[in-house]
């Protein structure tokens, strides 16, 4: 009965860590959202209001994370077996998806702006209140994402580790902001064509970014293994049973923020049902003390031939 409390009690529990950390992120978007579109528009800068709109896509990607994790909360039912932690690894693609699209608009503004430059034609120069919210909104995401990441990492959640590396493209987003303002604001408006120019180097950052999430998310929807290190592990669980040999048939896959692992094993032919079915659940209690409560162990039992 304490397992079934604790889990019952475990999963609203980090929920609701990981919606107030998106919060906190969320809020810091918001502001800088507005910040930048304000700078921006009176800075008569086009880095910026690019910039911002960089930003309304991590305010947007705070929500996709809130709902999903919402819905990954929920605990099994009858349409969900194995709960619904893949709505998670889901909001983990959404954002590597999302984060190509950035990159995507990056990359489309920064070369009609070279092209604008290479044909003769000046580039508006920033004001310094551009130049300014560029170097805050800098300082604010690798703030957010260091806090993101760490608190992601503690709570083992992919959404929140997804997200923090949006926060992170946001401020490589606004380094290339802030040296193009910069350098055309120190050297002249003919070397506004800075700002183009680093956006470029920044979007290849974030491409890379949302590849990396982007393989993650996907092969874990199509039901990818789990690391040849942790079912190495599984096994090593599994043999330091000593009546319990030749383990076979695993079977891993993640949900969300946990494992679902299969296996088959072979015992002794003259045990009783009874102590086969204990040893069993010894070695799940075994799984589930090293991998988390929430592990979804099947263990199937053959006699030994």
């Amino acid at each position: 009965m304490m397992m079934l409390m604790d889990k019952k009690t475990e999963i609203p529990e980090r929920e609701k860590k990981i919606k107030q950390i998106t919060l906190v992120g969320g809020v810091v978007n918001l502001i800088l959202l507005i910040s930048k579109f304000i700078a921006g528009i009176f800075g008569h800068s086009s880095a910026m209001i690019a910039d911002a709109i960089h930003s309304l896509s991590d305010f947007v990607t705070d929500i996709v994370v809130l709902v999903f994790v919402h819905i990954s909360g929920k605990p099994q039912d009858k349409d969900h077996d194995y709960g619904h932690g893949k709505y998670e690894t889901l909001a983990t693609t959404i954002i590597g998806i999302a984060l190509l699209v950035v990159a995507a608009e990056i990359i489309i503004k920064g070369v009609v702006n070279i092209s604008e430059w290479i044909k003769g034609n000046d580039l508006v120069s920033p004001g310094m209140v551009a130049f300014w919210v560029a170097i805050l909104s800098v300082v604010f995401k690798e703030a957010i994402y260091q806090y993101t990441l760490r608190r992601g990492h503690g709570l083992d959640s992919q959404a929140l580790i997804a997200n923090a590396w949006h926060h992170r493209s946001d401020a490589f987003s606004s380094i290339g902001t802030t040296i193009g303002i910069g350098g055309a604001i120190l050297l002249g408006g003919r070397w506004a064509v800075l700002d183009p120019i680093a956006s470029l180097v920044v979007s290849a950052f974030i491409i890379k970014v949302a590849v990396t999430l982007l393989r993650q998310g996907v092969y874990e929807l199509m039901e990818g293994s789990l690391p040849d290190d942790v079912e190495d592990e599984i096994i090593g669980i599994v043999m330091s049973f000593p009546d319990v040999m030749d383990p076979h048939d695993l079977r891993t896959r993640r949900i969300g923020n946990h494992y679902a692992i299969e296996l088959h094993v072979r015992m002794r032919g003259d045990i009783s049902l009874s102590e086969s079915h204990d040893r069993a659940s010894e070695i799940e209690r075994a799984i589930r003390d090293q991998f988390g409560q929430n592990t979804h162990v099947t263990i199937h039992m053959e006699p030994l031939k």
